[in-house]
């Protein structure tokens, strides 16, 4: 993983997680991963989801409507 420009430690989510902070079933969060929906990366065989690249396509994605 390449270092952040401002030193802030990044904030990765797992699946359950991010599931509760969207207030989606889990199920919905692989499923969106698998089809590159959402920013994700797998660390073996569990999904790992960067909080700050999400957070950063979700205002890029408001922002073009």
């Amino acid at each position: 993983m390449k270092p952040r420009d401002d030193g802030t430690p990044r904030r990765i989510m797992t699946a359950p997680e991010l599931a509760e902070f969207l207030n989606v079933d889990r199920t919905t969060i692989y499923k969106w991963a698998r089809k590159v929906k959402i920013p994700a990366f797998k660390i073996g065989d569990d999904w790992r989801f960067d909080r700050d690249e999400f957070d950063k396509r979700m205002r890029d994605r408001n922002e073009g409507d």
